[in-house]
């Protein structure tokens, strides 16, 4: 099917050259970050570096580390990677490479929390959150429970924020992702449903803000006025008794005045309602196919239906919240959710969002600008192709990593 002249027209802006922030981006398409499962013992390699040379060179105007946790307790497990100084080497020659083709590096800092399964802790027994609770994902591990974190573990959280985007900006990132969302480290602090501090930490949004408005300020400090800070927000935790959209544009223009130069306005929760940020088939199928262990795999196939929600895929679930969000800030904003064909691209782009951050369907084309721009230049419409089977996701835990089965 082909598209109008105009139409063509209005789509070319996502391709062409942007400020995000002060720094010029070849496009304005962003590869999302996604948890790659490609750094065995924590330790980025060629199996990383390959997986976002393909994005890189496909076209992106910036590709994103996924999950660059700021110190080793904020790993969910001990095979993510995080930011210390005896990686260092990799990280520089990795941005080094993924710059050669022109596109830009970003990393996402992020802590897991009282959100984890890591059973090799250093620093702490046991992961630590905003207060008490029940750690549901690291059950099967012998980590059932999540304690809270006293004032020194809350500068202490602080001060690995400052250090890691340090270290970033020193071994050749073009900037930093910090994650408020997802129902991690700092989202725990953020959401009702996770904060039952009684303390300045806990209660009202702002109490609840202050933590990471201390992170913000403590990355700004470390990396400069120049150097972009985006930050992942929840639109909405999608469970009861969580935050909800109104609360959610409070904490934009919280994050905006502190500074931040860009928002992604992202939503759901991984340790509650993973579904509502992926949309599309369940993905209980993926985990079910993988999984080797029969009564493991029996399990899944009994729970599976009340632990994942079913949100049939659409185009531009975020979009609304989105807008509600440009509409409140200052600062750049970075659509995410559903924005898989060109003519959802142009939509973003006709409501006066800056950027796209994309996951799935750079899995399933890693070419997508350089295909996506090769067809409007040729007056046909590019089509991606992937099926939101979401049996991607699953893969985080396979020996490889990440891919688009779909491709095999």
């Amino acid at each position: 099917m082909e598209i109008s002249l105009l139409s063509s027209s209005l789509k070319n802006k996502a391709f062409e050259p942007a400020l995000l922030g002060k720094l010029e981006l070849r496009n304005r398409i962003i590869k999302a970050a996604t948890y790659e499962g490609m750094t065995p013992n924590g330790i980025p390699g060629d199996r990383l570096l390959n997986f976002h040379k393909n994005i890189t060179e496909g076209g992106v105007g910036m590709t994103t580390i996924g999950y660059c946790t700021t110190e080793a307790d904020g790993r969910i497990s001990d095979q993510m990677m995080y930011l210390h100084d005896e990686i260092r080497p990799q990280l520089t020659t990795m941005t080094a490479e993924l710059k050669k083709s022109g596109a830009r590096v970003s990393g996402q800092m992020t802590h897991c929390g009282n959100f984890s399964k890591n059973r090799h802790m250093q620093r702490l027994k046991r992961p630590l959150g905003p207060s008490p609770q029940i750690n549901i994902l690291g059950i099967p591990s012998g980590l059932p429970f999540a304690g809270a974190m006293t004032h020194s573990d809350i500068d202490h959280l602080v001060q690995t924020y400052h250090d890691a985007a340090l270290l970033m900006k020193e071994v050749g990132f073009d900037a930093t992702e910090i994650h408020f969302s997802h129902g991690y480290g700092l989202s725990q602090f953020i959401s009702p449903k996770t904060n039952k501090r009684s303390d300045e930490y806990g209660g009202s949004l702002a109490n609840r803000m202050r933590l990471p408005l201390r992170v913000l300020e403590a990355v700004r400090k470390a990396v400069g006025d120049d150097f972009p800070i985006l930050g992942k927000m929840g639109l909405t935790d999608a469970v009861k008794g969580g935050l909800n959209e109104d609360e959610a544009i409070e904490v934009a223009a919280m994050l905006d005045q502190g500074g931040i130069d860009a928002l992604i306005t992202s939503g759901g929760t991984s340790s509650y309602n993973v579904m509502k940020m992926f949309r599309g088939d369940s993905i209980i199928k993926g985990m079910i196919e993988i999984e080797k262990n029969p009564l493991a795999k029996l399990g899944m196939k009994l729970l599976g239906p009340s632990l994942f929600k079913e949100y049939p895929y659409e185009e531009l679930y975020f979009l609304d919240g989105a807008k509600r969000v440009r509409d409140k800030v200052q600062c750049q904003i970075v659509y995410i959710g559903g924005c898989t064909t060109m003519d959802s691209l142009e939509t973003v782009m006709n409501a006066g969002i800056d950027f796209v951050q994309l996951g799935r369907p750079l899995l399933k084309d890693p070419r997508y600008v350089n295909n996506a721009t090769a067809a409007l230049n040729e007056g046909r419409n590019y089509i991606n192709g992937c099926t939101h089977c979401n049996r991607c996701v699953a893969l985080i835990e396979h020996p490889e990593g990440i891919r688009c089965p779909e491709n095999d």
